[in-house]
């Protein structure tokens, strides 16, 4: 018996064949296409997704020596926001509009001022709307495209598009349905209310239901194009953080993930709906019923330490004769960061090169080295940098301890995980144990992992990742309360820099 994840992302999806065991069969990942046909407009055609889901089925089949009838259970995850319209017949109307789309601050803005304002709005549907939501998406639509908005039978989100293509089923669940701007978070279903005000029917949204619940099954014409058996059900799933949460076994109170891409992600479980308040932590609901996570985003958290690589280090005499080829440059940086002492001498970074999201709403932030002198290195860049980016991760978690959560544990993931010397400045900063686990295929494992709960393989999603992940390295932070105290010294030196440069921000882009 196995089970079968996929995780529809922004540049490719990924198929991954699970046994009930959790031991990997085979994982195929196929890529397509993302359109710019404006600056900072960002498209994808659902045809496109369709195509590379359905290859990456019948690879990973092939691969495992598998045939669609071995599957047991489907789970679905992928890219959250998106807006994908259907007509009454289930055509696409205009090509899906992606989370990282940024034309809709005008409509973010209405959002706000029809539910009466910031408090009503986080009262109906607990966030305020982001450009990358799906509401603002579809006013925007309306708005510009009237022709387009008048045949909308169907609202979808990218990874639901396929459960409709395997299925012909229009559903979603409840995770991926927070981020459209339309869920009332709190009772976990569509807001009437929120609907009523921004004058969008409530037919054109999917069933939704809670992650682990049977929501379709694959079609006979899906199976032709797919290798699939006709008949396998297919669960809710969930968005891609929620998923990469349960692939990671952060599914209660007091473990939280953090992510170390090009983006970072703070994702911690909640068991109780948190009261309503300002605060630039985002509340979802969780693939766990009956939880929700708090999620701060970084925008440039890896992607900080690339610009550095690319821009100042690669090349540096200091760095590329530290150790022989073919060493990996950012092990390098790493490594020449960790002679330099913390608090980098007095040199800070600010990781805001593409503005940033959490704590700041602010697309004009910038970055900045402040405190340069003769003295500094490329190693005292190096350590500012990842220093910065830890910086910035942590205020995420001071906001969520503000909201009541008690930081046990810190499952780290991604590429920066991989390194020891990052791992134990994230311990030391975040005052926390740095784990890893044994699973590292993300959002598709946790929705395979649904899918078997879908089909009573487990109880619930607790006890299927109890079954499955396990701890295999733990950092602990420094015994040396002076160690702590430098770092607590430094972190208060970063958190005064953004409000005394945000007026300057501001008129550099003017």
């Amino acid at each position: 018996m196995t089970l079968l994840g996929i995780d529809l992302g922004t540049t490719a999806v990924k198929a991954l064949l699970i046994t009930e065991n959790g031991e990997t069969l085979a994982s195929a990942t196929v890529e397509y296409p993302l359109h710019t046909p404006r600056p900072l407009w960002s498209e994808q055609d659902p045809a496109d997704w369709w195509r590379g889901t359905s290859e990456a089925i019948r690879q990973v089949l092939a691969q495992a020596g598998a045939s669609g009838h071995d599957v047991r259970g489907i789970g679905l995850s992928g890219q959250m926001h998106g807006l994908t319209l259907l007509d009454r017949a289930g055509n696409v109307l205009r090509p899906a509009i992606l989370w990282n789309d940024q034309r809709t601050a005008a409509q973010c803005d209405e959002i706000v001022h029809r539910a009466g304002g910031p408090m009503r709005t986080r009262e109906l549907v607990a966030n305020l709307p982001a450009t990358s939501y799906t509401a603002p998406k579809l006013l925007w639509v309306r708005e510009h495209e009237p022709d387009v908005y008048a045949r909308v039978a169907h609202v979808l989100l990218p990874k639901d598009y396929i459960r409709y293509k395997l299925s012909g089923e229009f559903a979603t669940e409840v995770g991926d349905a927070t981020g459209t701007g339309l869920l009332d978070v709190r009772h976990r279903r569509w807001s009437d209310e929120m609907l009523a005000l921004l004058d969008i029917p409530r037919e054109w949204l999917p069933l939704c239901l809670e992650s682990h619940e049977p929501t379709a099954q694959v079609s006979e014409t899906a199976a032709r194009e797919t290798g699939l058996a006709a008949g396998t059900p297919i669960v809710g799933g969930s968005g891609d953080q929620p998923a990469a949460a349960v692939g990671l076994g952060s599914v209660r109170e007091g473990i939280v993930n953090v992510t170390l891409g090009t983006s970072g992600v703070v994702f911690a479980s909640v068991e109780r709906y948190p009261p309503v308040r300002d605060t630039a932590v985002e509340v979802f609901c969780h693939a766990v019923p009956e939880t929700w996570f708090f999620m701060g985003v970084m925008l440039s958290a890896g992607g900080s330490l690339r610009w550095h690589r690319d821009v100042i280090a690669l090349g540096h005499p200091q760095l590329v004769t530290r150790q022989p080829s073919p060493a990996d440059p950012y092990d390098l940086l790493l490594q020449s960061a960790a002679e330099v002492p913390i608090g980098a001498e007095g040199l800070i970074f600010l990781p805001y090169l593409t503005g940033e999201r959490t704590p700041h709403r602010d697309p004009l932030a910038r970055g900045a080295f402040v405190g340069l002198t003769l003295r500094h290195t490329q190693a005292h860049l190096a350590r500012a940098v990842v220093e910065g980016i830890s910086f910035g991760l942590r205020d995420s978690i001071e906001l969520m301890r503000e909201l009541g959560l008690h930081v046990n544990e810190v499952r780290a993931a991604g590429g920066g995980a991989r390194s020891a010397i990052w791992r134990q400045m994230l311990a030391d900063i975040f005052q926390a144990d740095i784990t890893l686990v044994n699973s590292t295929e993300g959002g598709a494992f946790g929705v395979a992992l649904l899918a078997g709960v879908g089909i009573g393989l487990w109880r619930d999603t607790r006890e299927a990742c109890d079954a499955v992940i396990r701890v295999t390295s733990r950092t602990s932070p420094s015994d040396d309360p002076a160690v702590l105290r430098r770092y607590d010294e430094a972190y208060a030196h970063f958190r005064e820099l953004y409000p005394a440069l945000k007026p300057i921000f501001a008129q550099l882009e003017r």
